[in-house]
C-alpha cells in the first residue's frame, strides 16, 4: 500500500529544501518590491518639490506661516467625512428596501431618488440646498447644508451597493426562517441585515475615502474645512500654488493612512469568513 506524503515532503511531492528556497525566492522579491516601489515615489515626488523649490515658486517663509492654519480644516474635513457617511448609510438603506420593494409607489420613489441623485452634480445639489432652499424658508447653517447634501448624494451611490448586499444573502436561509414562522420584518432585522451589512462593509470604507475628498466641496458654501482655509489665504496673499499644493498634499496623506486602514479591514474580514 503506498503512504500518503507527509506535510514534510512539500507541496506536488517536492522536497522541504525546494518547497523552502521557492518561498525564501518569493519573500526576497516582495522585499525588493517594496524597496525599489519606494525608491521611485521618492525620486517622483522629490523631483517635483526640488524643481518648484528651484524654480523659486514656494516661499518657504509664507508656508511657515500659514500651513498651522490650513492644517486646523482638517478636523472639520474628518468631521464633515464621518458625520455624512454614517447619514449616508441611513439613505443607502432606506433606498436600497426601497428599491427592493413590490409596492409600485415606494419603488418608484427609491428608484427616482436614485436616478435624480446620479444624473446631477454634486456642486449643483449642494449650492441647492444652501442657496435655493432659502426661498421656501427653508435656511441651513453650512454644516448642516453641507453634510446633508454629502449624504443624499453618496447615499443614492451606495443605494445599489446596500440592494446588492442584501441580494447576495442566500434566498435559502430567508425561506428557511419563513417556514420556520418568523415574520419579515424579523428575518430582515436577524438574517439578511447582518450579513448584507458585512458584505457592503468594504463598500463603504471606499466610499468614505471618496467622501474624504468631496468633502472640499462644501468650501464653497463657507465652511471652513480644509480646502475653504486654503483657498481664503491662497486668495487674500496671492499665493494659491503654496495653499493649494499644501492641500492637495493633506487630501492626498489622508487618503493614502485611510486606504491603508482599509486594506487591513478587507484582509481581516476575508480571513474571518475563510476560518467561518
Amino acid at each position: 500500500m503506498n503512504q500518503a506524503p507527509t506535510p514534510a515532503a512539500g507541496l506536488v511531492g517536492q522536497p522541504a529544501p525546494i518547497v523552502e528556497a521557492i518561498r525564501q525566492a518569493r519573500a526576497r522579491h516582495a522585499v525588493r518590491f517594496r524597496i525599489e516601489f519606494a525608491i521611485t515615489w521618492l525620486v517622483l515626488v522629490g523631483g517635483l518639490v526640488l524643481a518648484l523649490f528651484a524654480a523659486g515658486k514656494i516661499d518657504t517663509e509664507f508656508l511657515n506661516k500659514w500651513v498651522p492654519f490650513i492644517l486646523g480644516g482638517v478636523p472639520m474635513t474628518l468631521l464633515v467625512s464621518v458625520v455624512s457617511i454614517a447619514v449616508a448609510v441611513v439613505f443607502a438603506l432606506i433606498g436600497a428596501l426601497g428599491r427592493l420593494s413590490s409596492v409600485a409607489p415606494i419603488y418608484a420613489v427609491a428608484t427616482l431618488y436614485v436616478s435624480m441623485v446620479r444624473g446631477t452634480p454634486l456642486i449643483v445639489q449642494i449650492l441647492f440646498i444652501y442657496s435655493a432652499l432659502p426661498q421656501f424658508g427653508i435656511v441651513l447653517p453650512a454644516f448642516i447644508a453641507g453634510v446633508f447634501a454629502l449624504s443624499f448624494n453618496y447615499g443614492a451611490y451606495m443605494t445599489e451597493v446596500f440592494r446588492a448586499g442584501i441580494q447576495a444573502v442566500p434566498r435559502g436561509q430567508t425561506e428557511a426562517a419563513q417556514a420556520l414562522g418568523m415574520p419579515e420584518r424579523g428575518i430582515m432585522r436577524r438574517i439578511v441585515m447582518p450579513q448584507a451589512i458585512r458584505i457592503v462593509i468594504p463598500a463603504i470604507g471606499n466610499e468614505f475615502i471618496a467622501m474624504t475628498k468631496d468633502s472640499s466641496l462644501v468650501s464653497y458654501v463657507a465652511l471652513q474645512e480644509l480646502l475653504w482655509r486654503a483657498r481664503t489665504v491662497g486668495s487674500a496673499n496671492f499665493r494659491s500654488l503654496e495653499t493649494l499644493l499644501v492641500a492637495a498634499l493633506i487630501y492626498w496623506l489622508m487618503t493614502i493612512v485611510l486606504s491603508y486602514f482599509q486594506g487591513r479591514l478587507e484582509k481581516r474580514m476575508a480571513e474571518s469568513e475563510v476560518r467561518v
